[in-house]
């Protein structure tokens, strides 16, 4: 009876209990007939995306939001009225707010498409005896496959032959060497087994770099370890953004006040004996002109202009609101081959067996640096032997070759390769002809190859850990010639070597000795390879630190690589009490853990290694469980279901998978890790645009709200009719107000930490601000207002000079709301182009509605003095210079008490 086989199992079976359980033969492979049984029970070897809602029905979904449905009724209020204008602009919002939303969840879903890419379409099997190439979502369990250099592996293959293979799991583990395989059993091992430690299993989607090999196929499509990953991807929805949570919530409140008073200010006007179509009339001018409906333009136009600034820095964000999210971010979680170090492998220190030290500089496999030792020397290969000797072992022991600058082959055979190229040691291959190989495995721990010259024996080559190679070498060079090598030395030598390892470089030692006899080896030296952190990246660590975001380092490497990295990054900082806690864990540590006490610990951790897709998924569940908002970088399969599952996905552009990039939310086209500091100023300096716009409409409705209600209260005529009232929400809600939403970028933003979430948008600070100014301009409106109707008789000049008076105050109010506590004296007057262009052509237009014979009727205006003008001027300037004073009262009052800094809803003095 065939059953399913997993690759915990099979890798600690022996192949024929594997042939056995999955009833193949190893020749001849499966018979068609089989082929099409077995394809009946299992499926074909291919990810089921489950049939989609259709498009248009995704689209009109987007529909239901409420805050929409509020925008819609606001239309069609101004469509019934004839405000044909209105109408449209409520609309184009609405259809740019529905199309962003169904946009994003489209390309969403696309990651899971991304995932099928891995699978390769053709591969090589036995059946009936007979090697064929076919479709490889034609295989199904008990398939024998062939692999060779170049292929991508079809499915999970437990190994049953393996000559020289080495292959490339990057993608799933994050480690950049590939990895040598086997077809020998591994030890019975309790608990879990990850991904690295699974040397006789072939992974789907994985690279042969080199050699060949044969396996079974163990499991196909959703069965295999791969398949693992697509369901996590199936069953994790990417969350909400803060942005949208707060816009909701915004909308729906602001919507509701509004109808709330707008409904009192007509029944009670009707109940004072004012005209119910009169009444009818002004309810329907201010709730155009109270529901919100230019907050969704302005999120939409800042989040826009902040994805192309973004864009402009190598960062292209694919969902609007993410650029926004990061400005809330508190936690990153950072993969660390390839997204905070180069995954370039670079020898940096050699140490010979004489015990001379040597420094190299330069990174990368371009030849460009030079080789010094502890006294000054610079190094050649004419000119220091010991060097010179141990390199050669280097590049002879070796199968990966360098050309321009292009690796083909091992990082780290590629690394000791360049530092001979850097001593001008080139061509040594061409003397020696290549006899036998004994390939690295994951038990011996080293690789040997046997060389002949024409001047010498035939001899041994060989490298790999230092005490593995130690243990086959009975003699070294000594300065004073050949010495043999006693338990003393070695132990020195492995001292010296732990000392280099746990230097704070995250070193990985290359032992190199060469002889005649696999048994009675010479020890040579061995040299330090350093994977180099990306330029830039312990600046941005540190940046964010100072910002109040945590950075925990997430990876597939060991912990003493992890360790020494992080600490040299900043992301573990030994000397800091602050950092003292902080602990590194395992992958399987963290299974032994439930859920409860991960999340307990979750904020003391800044190091995960050994880490596989499920642990990442796990660790970003944790945090986000503890109310963190979290981003998380990747460039592998495996960071995949993270990077979905995190509030911000960032995949690396250059070194990142097709499935990694489309399910992230942001790419680093340049894998430059810097940017995302950029992007987190970007972030909070959109939120804080948002914010300033609205202050300025909460502002300007309070106002208009009220002088019409204090107005009904008094049984006075409303001092400004329908028609005025319907302008002033085209300059609360049109370009001057949507100006704010481009406001440059504040670099002092950086400063503030992420804000909390949980508190509203509508801080106590920000109403403050609101009440202030809409006393202000009610004030002074009704001061005109009254002052001009001493006569107690409504008149044209009357209602114009109270209507210009609230123009102008919405335009000071404005510039005001560009800093909610920086002076514009000190952002500067015309640094935001689109504000000064705003509020000409919004005083211009107020000149026509004043001035032209045509608008006078329509408006019910008639033209002023410029004594008027002036008088206006200095009255409704007061908001501005009260605004002004009070920000600088603030200033002055935080740089004594700091304390008094709003933490928690991201405002705050952070000029100071």
């Amino acid at each position: 009876m065939l059953v399913d086989m997993k690759s915990d199992e099979a890798c600690q079976l022996d192949v024929e209990q594997v042939r056995s359980t999955l009833e193949t033969d190893l020749e001849r492979g499966l018979s068609v007939d089989e082929v099409e049984r077995r394809r009946r029970t299992y499926g074909l070897n291919e990810f089921n995306i489950a049939e989609d809602t259709p498009l248009w029905k995704k689209y009109i979904d987007q529909f239901k939001d409420p805050l929409i449905l509020l925008l819609g009724a606001s239309a069609g209020i101004s469509l019934v009225t004839g405000q044909l204008d209105d109408a449209f602009s409520i609309a184009v919002a609405i259809v740019i707010v529905v199309s962003v939303g169904f946009v994003q969840e489209y390309r969403s879903e696309k990651s899971l498409e991304a995932l099928k890419k891995l699978v390769p379409p053709r591969c090589h099997s036995i059946r009936n005896g007979h090697k064929e190439a076919h479709y490889a979502s034609e295989l199904v369990p008990g398939d024998v496959v062939c692999l060779t250099t170049g292929d991508r592996v079809p499915a999970d293959l437990r190994l049953i032959e393996a000559n020289g293979l080495q292959i490339d799991e990057s993608s799933f583990t994050g480690e950049g060497d590939p990895r040598s395989k086997t077809f020998q059993p591994l030890e019975a091992k309790t608990g879990s087994r990850n991904v690295q430690e699974k040397i006789n299993i072939a992974f789907m989607g994985s690279i042969v770099r080199s050699g060949n090999g044969r396996g079974i196929v163990i499991g196909t499509a959703e069965n295999s370890e791969f398949g693992e990953i697509f369901k996590m991807m199936q069953s994790e929805d990417a969350p909400k953004t803060p942005l949208q949570m707060s816009m909701q919530t915004l909308g729906q409140h602001i919507s509701y006040y509004s109808i709330g008073v707008i409904v009192f200010i007509c029944i009670f006007g009707m109940i004072n004996g004012r005209k119910l179509q009169e009444m009818f009339t002004i309810g329907v001018s201010l709730a155009v002109a109270a529901i919100p409906e230019g907050l969704p333009v302005v999120v939409t136009v800042t989040l826009a202009f902040g994805v192309m600034r973004m864009a402009k820095c190598n960062a292209i964000v694919k969902k609007l609101p993410t650029v926004e999210t990061l400005g809330c971010c508190n936690v990153i979680c950072c993969d660390k081959t390839g997204t905070l170090t180069c995954n370039e492998m670079t020898v940096t220190v050699i140490y010979t067996a004489d015990g001379e030290v040597a420094s190299v500089s330069g990174i990368g496999y371009l030849p460009k640096g030079s080789v010094k030792t502890s006294s000054g020397e610079f190094v050649q290969a004419s000119t220091h032997q010991s060097i010179r000797e141990l390199l050669e072992v280097g590049v002879l022991c070796s199968n990966a070759v360098v050309e321009d600058g292009v690796l083909h082959g091992q990082p780290t055979e590629g690394a000791v390769l360049v530092a001979a190229q850097k001593i001008n040691l080139r061509n040594i291959r061409n003397d020696y002809q290549r006899l036998n190989e004994v390939p690295f495995t994951h038990d011996q721990k080293w690789m040997a190859v046997r060389c002949a010259s024409n001047n010498t024996n035939p001899t041994w080559f060989v490298k790999g850990a230092v005490e593995r190679v130690l243990v086959k070498c009975n003699w070294f060079r000594g300065r004073n010639g050949m010495v043999a090598l006693t338990p003393a030395d070695a132990g020195r030598i492995v001292g010296d070597a732990e000392r280099m390892a746990g230097g704070g470089e995250g070193l990985r030692l290359l032992a190199l000795a060469r002889g005649e006899s696999l048994d009675a080896l010479e020890f040579m030296g061995f040299v330090g390879i350093h994977d180099p952190p990306r330029p830039g990246v312990h600046q941005a660590i540190e940046l964010l630190r100072l910002s109040g975001v945590q950075i925990i380092m997430v990876t597939g490497d060991g912990k003493e690589t992890a360790c020494a990295i992080a600490q040299k990054l900043g992301i573990r900082n030994e000397g800091s009490e602050a950092y003292n806690q902080g602990r590194a864990i395992s992958g399987d540590d963290l299974e032994m853990m439930d859920g409860r006490t991960l999340e307990s610990q979750i904020t003391q951790v800044d190091i995960f290694y050994r880490a596989s897709p499920k642990h990442k998924l796990a660790i970003v569940k944790a945090l986000q469980a503890r109310g963190k908002i979290v981003a998380m970088t990747g460039d592998g399969v495996n960071d995949a279901v993270a990077l979905k599952k995190a509030e911000i996905g960032i995949a690396m552009g250059k070194t990142g998978t097709d499935a990694c990039k489309e399910v992230a939310d942001m790419v680093l086209v340049d894998d430059d890790f810097g940017t995302i500091v950029k992007a987190i100023e970007e972030g909070k300096s959109i939120f804080s645009n948002i914010r300033n716009f609205v202050r300025f409409q909460l502002s300007t409705s309070v106002a208009a709200l009220s002088l019409i209600a204090i107005s009904t209260l008094m049984g006075r005529h409303s001092p400004l009719n329908a028609m005025q009232i319907l302008w002033i929400n085209i300059i609360m809600d049109g370009p001057p107000a949507q100006s704010l939403g481009v406001e440059p970028v504040d670099h002092d933003v950086l400063k503030l930490p992420p804000r909390n979430v949980k508190e509203p948008m509508i801080t106590r600070h920000l109403i403050g601000n609101v009440l202030m100014a809409a006393s202000i301009i009610i004030a002074g409106t009704l001061f005109i207002y009254v002052y001009e109707m001493s006569d107690m008789v409504v008149t044209k000049r009357d209602t114009t000079m109270t209507f210009t008076c609230f123009v102008f105050f919405d335009m000071f109010n404005a510039l005001s709301c560009r800093s909610s506590i920086k002076s514009i004296f000190t952002i500067g007057f015309f640094t935001n182009k689109a504000f000064l262009v705003a509020v000409t052509l919004s005083l211009v237009g107020q000149a026509l509605v004043i001035y032209l014979p045509l608008l006078q009727s329509v408006f019910q205006t008639e033209a002023l003095t410029l004594h008027d003008i002036l008088l206006l001027l200095a009255l409704t300037s007061t908001v501005f210079v009260a605004s002004e004073i009070k920000k600088a009262v603030e200033r002055s009052l935080l740089r004594q008490r700091p304390k008094l800094f709003n933490a928690s809803s991201g405002e705050g003095p952070y000029d100071v």
